[in-house]
């Protein structure tokens, strides 16, 4: 095993020092040094660098808490073994504190990796958090692992590890830190002659995730959540959060009439309320809906640059004509003069600019000041590219930038992505990049003031790990300026020290890098102006907070403490749904109402344990109404799978709890019977259940087809005959006295059953006499659909979704059909309500496994829609329901025609471009005949782009910007269309001039674009005429003129010859002229002797694709850009 990995030996025994071990453990802690952290880095010393400077000062850097305690960042500890010669199994040395968590040095014997077994290594690694039996932690831990010398002359011997800590991966080091052999021998000087052995480790660790860290007790900070890839948003709020001026601006906002939702203004006062007064971290989720993202967003990491530039120009907004107007420019505008300067003639042009923050290269840089120089240097303006100074003429000139003013907090970005045209995409610097802590700026100043010196304190470093396709962010922050800085990433804050905070920043490859921060490396910096530093980090105290705001936000809190209350009491109680009789009325419908809607009714929550008797008691206190005037009826399901009202008796569960009276139902569905208003005394009437029986009535209206509630009714068992009720019927519905009814019972949507005889009582024509029955009543109107069939219809009634074909953001339109039409009823249906002829519209299945566009549907399909829909006709009602379900929405796709759909589906349609210039391809699709060939293409083309009759068409096959052939005019169109290839496609072009008739010394040659690499092609291809003898010189002048590239462009193309896969470029000699038959052998020279075209070889343009779907960001996707949509 390669000794300079770190590994973790899965089947290792890490085990506790047993009785037999007869190692003796000595442990010393080395503490780092307590002294004072009045560490200073500037750029002020010209003859040292800001590291070397940095190395005097930080080793001593401490703090004075506890943060350099028992929850310090980093510490030195030694660990003695004695008689390790003897050791036999593994030793851990007791526990050294850091970040909280115990670290141990375990070592132990390991055998050899060799085939014999024989050999035999020390084993070293170190160990966190060993004895936790959590899942859930994790501490990112960087360590160097020692072997002291025992004696004079020996060199310490030293690895590194860096390493994510958890609980399956606990210790991690080198299963082979050294050969037994050579640990042993005392030549080797390991090893003193009593037989001890000393192990030194240094750790460096990271605040761990996943256990009870105290950000607010460790730090006085606490950090927000991580919703997926927010920590580049957490990094910049908690930078904005501590620019206290800025903070008390944005409480100073009106927010006391904005959306709770909506509002960006609001939620961003939210979010720095809570870092201000929570102890635990901040969820930042309201913040990004007021932006009006999506989920998705939250998981999708953007550019810190462009979020704070998005979101501050968002506040500045909301802050305009409000008491702080103008705060941000007053903390973050800054004013820089762009000039041009002639150097033989006294004239100058100059503009002045504002910016709110500035961007400086890494790239070839040691440190900001050699940014900032680059930033301020002129360009020369010289030769063909002299200025323009009017009256002067053409002047060679000075162009560049130099500062006006600098704000009082300074935002510095670091382009450390930058786009390499070389590979066409972004890349990450990564090179050792030094800032001060503090900064000088007056050299680049037009007019520095001398008492008022641009020095600057650095206040803010935000980090980045990882590579151009993603990371994660960190902030380092002075919150105070008073150099204690902390540490926040995302919701764990932790003290660190200087070095930590400035080494860990500056990022470098291999030694420059920090230990363990490969890749890790600042990407913006905050600077707050010396002389502005007690302005900007004002004290924020409850004072600078709106008395609304505070009421406001003190009272949300409050709702959510309740929630969360609530949300965890939530498996104590249920929940009863009350539905009133006014949710009867208005239902066009089956049963008594849509009960899938049944959310829509009153709730009233209480304990599973309540009783009956406290239901009723619950239920008079939330509607007002006494417990004698209302009465209980469980809505439960029949075995038909309709829904209807059964007798809530109490007496048999005198003390039974709800949750066993409703067998476990949750939530509960009950309709609460009201007495009616003309009832005596306010009472309800009695009913027996063994001895009543409860109706309900509708009305169906067959002139306007509309059903209407009609109350109900309790009648005996034994009680009247259906002609007895008539009366009463015709009272509800507001019929005349003796009009003739029909009367039926809804059984189900599918079964409505009309009374067969009136004379008999309603017990013996119903069904089966229940509570809950319906009786549906109608005026006799014998030319009209009645009750029954109208029920009918709406129980083979589907909801279906039209979208359209072509056109993918369509969201469609629903449309009711009878499942039971046939293809030229629902087609009339959709064509009425797209308003055109059923004939130009064409339909498609979906293809549910994709849930996309699937197979045609013929004209002369002669089936129904339910066959098309896939429904299913099951054997019972249920089995209906369960299969045909009317309530799920179905969907179809359309598309509109040009011709009549028949006469369409004898085409087939051909996809493919027209040429309409050198370098202007055009899609289009054509419609011939299926069994015709490529010349009726070319016909369906000349109609279709209307092309005189003189010219002359071909149609080429080009595959990956290639052509790869001319296509025959007699092939049949169905042999271009039994195969495909991803990148191929067909073209239809005019035939120039002079290739109509070629001579036998002549051919026609591919011409593509490529860049680099011969793989690498892009762009319109074209095919030119070559002849024997001609130079290439001539070739090139043709390719320039038939593509119609202009002069300036075509000198930066660098033209090749491909021949089997070799490139040889032209630019030594374009007059070598062409022999075609020494150019190809004759018998592939023209594989296709009705097309001349040399399949073979091709010319290249060597050239940068501008045109390029390159990546607008650095990560490796088209990057959505960042919007605040409210």
């Amino acid at each position: 095993m390669d000794e300079g990995k770190a590994i973790q030996e899965t089947g290792s025994p890490v085990a506790p020092m047993t009785e037999e071990t007869e190692a003796v453990v000595k442990m010393d802690t080395e503490e780092p040094l307590n002294q004072s952290s009045e560490m200073s880095i500037t750029n002020g010393d010209a003859g040292s660098t800001i590291a070397e400077v940095e190395d005097s000062k930080m080793d001593d850097a401490g703090d004075e808490d506890d943060e350099f305690g028992f929850y310090r960042s980093e510490a030195t500890f030694s660990y003695t073994v004695e008689n390790v010669h003897k050791l036999t199994d593994s030793v851990t040395s007791p526990p050294t504190w850091v970040r909280g968590l115990p670290w141990k040095i375990l070592v132990m014997p390991r055998p050899g990796h060799d085939r014999t077994g024989t050999t035999k290594n020390l084993g070293y690694f170190l160990q966190c958090n060993a004895i936790n039996e959590s899942t859930s932690w994790s501490c990112h831990g960087s360590a160097e692992l020692r072997i002291l010398p025992a004696k004079e002359g020996v060199e310490m011997l030293e690895k590194k590890i860096d390493h994510v800590f958890y609980c399956k991966e606990n210790d991690w080091g080198f299963s082979t830190f050294l050969n037994w052999g050579d640990a042993m021998n005392p030549e080797k000087g390991y090893i003193t002659a009593d037989k001890k052995m000393t192990f030194e480790v240094h750790v460096f660790a990271d605040a761990p995730h996943g256990l009870a860290w105290d950000s607010r007790k460790l730090t006085g900070h606490i950090g927000l959540k991580n919703q997926g890839a927010t920590c580049y948003m957490n990094s910049l709020l908690q930078t904005l959060f501590f620019t206290n001026k800025l903070r008390k601006a944005v409480y100073q906002m009106p927010t006391e009439n904005d959306d709770s939702l909506k509002s960006v203004s609001l939620a961003l006062q939210r979010v720095f309320f809570e870092l201000q007064y929570n102890d635990k971290p901040v969820g930042t989720k309201k913040l990004t809906k007021s932006f009006g993202w999506e989920t998705l967003d939250s998981f999708m990491q953007h550019d810190v640059q462009e979020l704070s530039r998005v979101l501050l120009d968002n506040v500045e907004l909301k802050m305009k004509g409000t008491c702080v107007e103008g705060t941000i420019p007053k903390l973050l505008e800054g004013k820089f003069k762009s000039y041009v300067k002639c150097k033989n003639v006294d004239y100058v042009s100059s503009r002045e600019e504002s910016f709110f923050d500035i961007q400086l290269l890494v790239k070839g840089k040691k440190n900001v000041l050699e940014s900032f120089r680059t930033y301020v240097k002129p360009d020369l303006l010289d030769g063909d590219n002299k200025f323009d100074a009017g009256d002067y003429g053409m002047q060679d000139a000075e162009k560049g930038i130099i500062f006006k003013s600098f704000p009082p907090v300074l935002h510095l970005l670091l382009l450390r992505f930058q786009y390499d045209p070389d590979t066409d995409m972004y890349g990450k610097i990564n090179e050792r990049y030094e800032f001060p802590e503090e900064l000088y700026l007056d050299e680049f100043l037009e007019e520095p003031d001398a008492h008022d010196p641009a020095i600057y304190t650095l206040h803010a470093i935000l980090v980045h790990s990882g590579d151009n396709h993603g990371g994660h962010y960190v902030a380092y922050l002075n919150p105070q300026g008073d150099s204690r800085w902390c540490k926040f990433d995302d919701d764990v804050v932790s003290r660190c020290s200087k070095k930590e905070a400035f080494m860990g920043s500056f990022g470098g490859i291999g030694e420059d890098s920090f230990v363990g921060r490969a890749s890790t490396n600042a990407y913006m910096l905050v600077y707050i102006r010396k002389n502005k530093m007690k302005e900007v980090l004002c004290p924020v105290t409850d004072t600078d907070i709106p008395e609304q705001l505070m009421h406001r936000l003190t009272e949300e809190r409050k709702l959510e403490a309740y929630r969360r209350k609530e949300r965890s009491e939530a498996h104590f109680y249920m929940s009863v749904n009350i539905i009133t009789e006014d949710i009867f009325c208005g239902h066009q419908g089956e049963d008594l109402f849509e009960f899938d809607r049944s959310y829509l009714t009153r709730h009233i929550k209480i304990l599973k344990q309540a009783t009956y008797s406290d239901l009723l008691k619950s239920i008079s206190h939330s509607f007002g109404y006494p417990i004698n005037q209302f009465r209980l009826w469980l809505f439960s399901q029949r075995p038909n799978s309709t829904w209807r009202p059964t007798l809530l008796d109490s007496p048999e569960a005198p003390g039974k709890p709800l949750i066993d009276i409703s067998e476990n139902e949750n939530p509960w569905h009950v309709w609460l019977e009201l007495a009616p208003p003309d009832a005596e005394n306010n009472h309800l009437a009695p009913f027996d259940k063994q001895l009543d029986i409860l109706l309900f009535l509708k009305m169906y209206n067959p002139f306007t087809e509309t059903i209407s509630y009609c109350g109900h009714l309790a009648v005996p068992i034994d009680g009247p005959s259906v002609a007895d009720i008539e009366a009463l019927l015709c009272s509800r519905g507001g019929l005349p006295v003796g009009t003739q009814l029909q009367l039926f019972e809804e059984i189900s949507a599918a079964e409505v059953r009309e009374f067969p005889d009136r004379t008999r009582q309603l017990g013996e024509v119903m069904d089966k006499l229940m509570d809950g029955n319906i009786i549906i009543f109608q005026p006799v109107a014998p030319s009209l659909p009645n009750a029954a069939q109208y029920f009918l219809d709406i129980y083979y009634r589907v909801d279906v979704l039209l979208c359209d074909k072509n056109d993918p953001l369509d969201s469609g339109f629903i449309i009711s059909l009878n499942r039971n039409w046939t293809y030229l009823q629902f087609t009339e249906k959709v064509a009425e309500r797209l308003d055109t002829d059923p004939m130009m519209l064409q339909f498609f299945r979906v293809q549910s496994a994709r849930d996309m566009v699937g197979s045609v549907i013929r004209s002369s399909f002669e089936g129904q829609l339910k066959d098309l829909l896939q429904i299913q006709q099951g054997q019972t009602y249920k089995e209906n329901r369960l299969y045909g379900n009317r309530k799920q929405t179905k969907r179809l796709y359309y598309q509109q025609l040009t011709m009549k759909v028949d006469e369409f589906e004898t085409k087939r349609q051909f996809r493919c471009n027209y040429t309409v210039s050198s370098n202007k391809e055009e899609d289009i699709i054509l419609y011939p005949n299926r069994n015709s060939y490529v010349s009726d293409l070319l016909d369906e083309c000349r109609k279709k782009m209307t092309i005189p009759d003189a010219k002359t068409l071909r149609l080429l096959e080009v595959v990956g910007n290639k052509i790869q052939g001319i296509v025959q005019l007699d092939k049949p169109l169905e042999e271009l269309a039994s195969f495909g290839q991803a990148t191929r496609s067909f073209r239809i072009e005019i035939i120039p001039e002079d290739q109509l008739q070629l001579n036998d010394d002549e051919a026609l040659i591919c011409t593509v674009h490529f860049h680099k690499e011969i793989y690498n092609t892009f762009g319109i291809p074209a095919l030119i005429k070559v002849k024997t003898g001609e130079s290439f010189r001539d070739i090139r002048d043709r390719i320039q003129k038939s593509m119609e590239i202009p002069d300036d462009t075509f000198e930066k193309y660098k033209v090749a010859v491909i021949y089997n896969g070799q490139v040889k470029y032209l630019s030594d000699d374009l007059n070598i002229t062409i022999n075609l038959k020494e150019f190809m052998p004759p018998q592939a020279l023209f594989p296709n002797t009705g097309s001349k075209l040399c399949s073979k070889a091709w010319i290249g343009l060597d050239h940068v694709n501008k045109n390029s779907k390159r990546p607008t960001s650095r990560f490796g996707y088209v990057e959505k850009p960042i919007k605040i949509h409210n």
